[in-house]
């Protein structure tokens, strides 16, 4: 393995209704022959399938997705929010790609009239005990270049966010709004444009070397890869880049590659603010983050139809797909609850792993967090919005993966695979540089 350093159901009352899809040409033959094969059309497949195209317009490239639609799950159901790179370590390949990622994002949305919004966020300090940590990452923003961040005190938040009470904040005016899955089928329509097939309802089971050649077939051993769907349909390639996301572990074992990192599904549940309320947070508002804990904790995320989403909590859901409270696919919970991993971790954060599942079911307990940041905000204001569920890459030590991981193999098979294995958060913000990075990796890997 090389490790590379460095969400639906709410009232459609408050959510709005979704953009309308890209128009695409889905190809439904599920065969052919082809240069490349990306197996998964989430934002990260399809940026990087793009940027391949394009880098290689003489070569023939294909798309492969499970579902009926492009960029449905984590794609399609996260915050929407344009990070612009303050919490990562200094120098990391994370930072890096969040900040150039950001700038690309902008500039896209601009280029392609996608719509979006640089609302700004808010990082507040509510507790003294805060204030030495909101200026380490005021420092550690600064060194990753982060656009026109500054510190503002509590006269400042109020004049940013009039209904938002804190001791200090940092101002990050760069951070922005957009939605993910439209962007992500923009990447789909651009891929296609430059000659790419898109083939959807292709569930990859099977990665295997083809040891004959098809019959009558004068181009012999050309496309040594067969790719195989559950429905029995097959894919003929020269090389494989996998982007799976929930199930990058899966993929990454029927190619006969490691089963690890692990992916556990986390599910996030948020709340959404009523259409009458949403005069009390203008921007992003987040908490300063809490390093004995493993997730961010909860904040306050306008949306680009108008919807102001609250939260998310962190609990593990009992299907990789499972948005809802009740799903449950026994596989995917005996793999979680089996693992090693997520059993060191869950000793490691008891307490705080059933706070989360406390306030998922009593949402008084969720808003009362809230408040610490805008007091006029009550339990009345709220109804229960949409999930998200995150593919958490862990080791087998209880650690949560936060680089990214390629992951390749020998032999006939790994040898002309190459698995992004863990494109963590904010993957979205940085999807189009991680896509340069994917692409650098594929041409060096099979020498395109």
């Amino acid at each position: 393995m090389i490790r590379t350093l460095s969400n639906v159901s709410a009232r459609t009352v408050l959510l709005g209704r979704q953009p309308k899809s890209v128009e695409f040409v889905v190809r439904h033959q599920h065969s052919g022959s082809y240069d490349v094969a990306v197996v998964g059309g989430g934002i990260v497949g399809l940026a990087s399938a793009r940027e391949l195209i394009l880098r290689h317009p003489t070569l023939s490239f294909a798309l492969l997705e499970k579902e009926k639609e492009l960029s449905m799950h984590q794609s399609g159901h996260n915050s929407g929010v344009i990070h612009s790179g303050i919490y990562y370590t200094p120098g990391s390949l994370k930072a890096r790609l969040c900040v150039r990622g950001a700038t690309m994002a902008y500039e896209y949305c601009q280029k392609k009239n996608i719509p979006y919004k640089r609302c700004g966020k808010l990082i507040v300090a509510t507790d003294r005990e805060e204030i030495p940590r909101l200026k380490a990452l005021y420092e550690r923003g600064m060194k990753n270049n982060v656009r026109d961040l500054t510190i503002v005190d509590a006269k400042g938040i109020r004049e940013r966010e009039p209904f938002c009470r804190g001791l200090m904040a940092l101002d990050s005016p760069y951070t922005g709004i957009v939605d993910w899955r439209r962007v992500g089928l923009r990447y789909g329509k651009d891929f296609e444009e430059a000659g790419g097939i898109l083939t959807t309802e292709f569930e990859a089971t099977d990665i295997t070397v083809v040891r004959e050649s098809p019959a009558r077939s004068s181009e012999g051993l050309k496309y040594p890869i067969a790719i195989r769907s559950s429905k029995g349909d097959e894919v003929r390639c020269r090389y494989v880049l996998t982007c799976g996301g929930l199930y990058s572990d899966r993929l990454s074992q029927i190619s006969g590659c490691s089963p690890e990192p692990r992916i556990v599904p986390f599910r996030g549940d948020y709340l959404v603010l009523k259409p009458e309320k949403r005069y009390l947070v203008k921007g992003n508002v987040y908490p300063v983050p809490d390093p004995r804990f493993p997730f961010l904790g909860v904040h306050f995320t306008p949306r680009m139809d108008g919807s102001v989403w609250l939260g998310p909590n962190a609990v593990l859901a009992f299907k990789r797909e499972g948005y809802q409270l009740y799903d449950l696919n026994i596989r995917d919970l005996t793999d979680a609850l089996s693992f090693r991993g997520l059993q060191k971790l869950v000793m490691k954060n008891i307490t705080y792993g059933l706070g989360e599942m406390y306030r998922g079911v009593f949402i008084g307990a969720q808003v009362k967090l809230l408040q610490k940041f805008i007091p006029e905000l009550s339990l009345s204001d709220v109804v229960r919005g949409p999930s998200g569920v995150r593919a958490q890459a862990l080791d087998r030590d209880g650690n949560l993966v936060d680089d990214f991981v390629f992951d390749g193999g020998t032999g006939d098979v790994g040898s002309r695979v190459l698995h992004v294995r863990n494109a963590p958060s904010p993957a979205a913000t940085s999807s189009l540089a991680i896509a340069e990075m994917v692409a650098d990796e594929v041409e060096h890997r099979f020498s395109l």
